[in-house]
């Protein structure tokens, strides 16, 4: 059985993306696929910039976060990242926590739900060219929502019906990637 993460990728108070993040997992299983769905939220995990200096007692604490982020995406055969747009481009906090990995990423595929102004189709762009380097095969179908038009006051989530099919095309991809991905993963 496939196992799919879906990414929170943004950790920002009053943030759009758990409720985005919820959707997207929420949708995920509502296809009833032979596909285990799983919500990850960046919160959840307090990684360092990588880079930073630290204390002993910081750099020990750091390491046991870095670990079971890189553990956790390992076990994944395909990712989904929910991530919004920040100054045309995906969130720091996304960025800094693909920087932790590599290997845990090879030969998996991806694909994205985003947010923004402009439904954060250029958060998605930075983050194509990103995983490029981190070999994730990503997929040609994307949802996304306006920060106009999806959300009340550009805070309350209230998808448009019309992302479905967006979602289940980019679901159908992401399944058929990581399917053939995993075949050369051994």
């Amino acid at each position: 059985m496939l196992t799919i993460g879906i990414i929170v990728g943004s950790t920002r108070q009053g943030r759009n993306g758990e409720a985005v993040g919820k959707w997207a997992y929420d949708f995920a299983i509502s296809r009833n696929d032979e596909v285990k769905y799983e919500l990850v939220d960046l919160a959840d995990y307090k990684l360092p910039f990588l880079g930073a200096e630290l204390d002993k007692f910081a750099q020990e604490e750091a390491n046991k976060y870095i670990k079971a982020w890189s553990e956790k995406m390992a076990s994944f055969d395909g990712f989904v990242f929910v991530t919004p747009e920040y100054n045309h481009a995906t969130s720091a906090i996304l960025k800094n926590a693909l920087d932790h990995l590599n290997p845990e990423l090879n030969n998996k595929a991806a694909g994205f739900v985003s947010y923004g102004s402009l439904g954060g189709a250029r958060a998605i762009e930075n983050l194509r060219l990103i995983l490029g380097e981190l070999q994730v095969a990503d997929v040609r179908t994307a949802v996304t929502f306006s920060l106009m038009t999806d959300f009340e006051n550009m805070s309350i989530f209230q998808p448009a019906e019309y992302h479905a099919a967006n979602a289940n095309q980019m679901l159908d991809q992401v399944i058929a990637w990581s399917t053939a991905l995993k075949s050369i993963r051994g």
